[in-house]
């Protein structure tokens, strides 16, 4: 019988036998390395050879891994609104106390509705670059602006953002339509520049413009209270720092600077720029007062919208910076 048994499994097999040999084959080496085989992220975890660093990784990415965004405690928040409160108010107590110490009478009735309808034009164009700029970061626009060349990225900004400005400045007021086609030509090119910042973290955008709102208005302010023409003598000096500012910032792109030379020149473009363009809302807010009395005097056309492209330049630049300046502080930190 065991003979006949063996000789009945070492027989000749057909090529359907083989094939049925075969697959029985494979489904026991199946089941043999499925019961035998060892989990290897448990065995190297158990083994007293395995490295701790990997047990540690392997438990905090599968685990117990803290989430990506941080979130802030109810009173860790309150004690930063109240820090960050009580920083734009110091800012504008500060700023009052030093720049604007011989104030003026009240403003007149044609002055303060032509500074009015300037800020008025400024608070639009900002909210319309924002919300274009939040909805080509959407679309992808910003990351193609990223990777393209910098340089045709600069140009192509540039030749938009002039051609469009100085379109909305030199289209006479009467001339509505094409006026207001410049301006919003010039808020989209300045909301195709400003796209990518929307990859920088949400809170440090609203602390950023937090600031800037801080800043600008004490400004504003001081240049609206303070006497008539004190800070238009500004503009000069203004004109040289900010050419200034503009050379450190394009200079990293045409020199081979060091490391040193770098960080010098960051610093210029970063806290210089912002110095400059905090002298230019004080400026600017001075001859939109100065040209609001002769509209009056019927010596210069009353034209709001061509004022506000300067407060709006100033408002992007300074929150630029404070973007930049935050964001450098926040990776010092890590």
């Amino acid at each position: 019988m065991l003979r006949m048994s063996f000789i009945t499994a070492m027989r000749p097999l057909g090529p359907s036998g083989f094939a049925q040999a075969a697959r029985q084959s494979q489904v026991q080496s199946i089941r043999f390395y499925s019961v035998f085989r060892p989990n290897v992220l448990s065995s190297l975890k158990r083994s007293p050879l395995s490295p701790s660093p990997f047990a540690r990784q392997s438990r905090n990415f599968l685990t117990d891994a803290k989430p990506v965004v941080y979130r802030p405690t109810q009173s860790e928040a309150w004690r930063r609104y109240a820090i960050t409160g009580a920083a734009v108010a110091g800012t504008i107590l500060a700023t009052n106390a030093i720049l604007n110490r011989e104030t003026r009478d009240a403003l007149s009735p044609a002055e303060r509705s032509y500074l009015h309808e300037s800020f008025q034009y400024t608070g639009a164009g900002l909210a319309i670059t924002a919300l274009a700029a939040r909805t080509m970061f959407k679309n992808g626009v910003a990351f193609r602006i990223m990777s393209a060349n910098p340089w045709l990225v600069l140009g192509v900004s540039l030749v938009g953002s002039i051609g469009t400005m100085m379109g909305a400045i030199y289209t006479p007021p009467e001339n509505t339509v094409l006026k207001h086609a410049f301006w919003l030509g010039f808020n989209a090119c300045q909301a195709a520049t400003l796209s990518p910042l929307f990859f920088v973290s949400p809170a440090i955008l609203s602390r950023a413009a937090l600031y800037t709102c801080g800043v600008v208005g004490s400004l504003s302010y001081v240049g609206a209270t303070a006497k008539n023409d004190k800070y238009l003598y500004m503009g000069g000096p203004l004109l040289a720092g900010v050419t200034v500012v503009a050379l450190s910032s394009l200079a990293p792109m045409a020199l081979p600077l060091g490391m040193r030379g770098l960080a010098i020149s960051e610093a210029i473009s970063l806290y210089g720029g912002l110095a400059v363009f905090s002298g230019f809302v004080l400026f600017d807010t001075q001859k939109i007062l100065h040209n609001a009395r002769m509209a009056e005097q019927g010596r210069a056309p009353r034209d709001p919208l061509k004022e506000s492209i300067a407060l709006e330049l100033d408002m992007i630049n300074i929150f630029i910076r404070l973007v930049q300046i935050l964001a450098n502080r926040q990776n010092s930190r890590k």
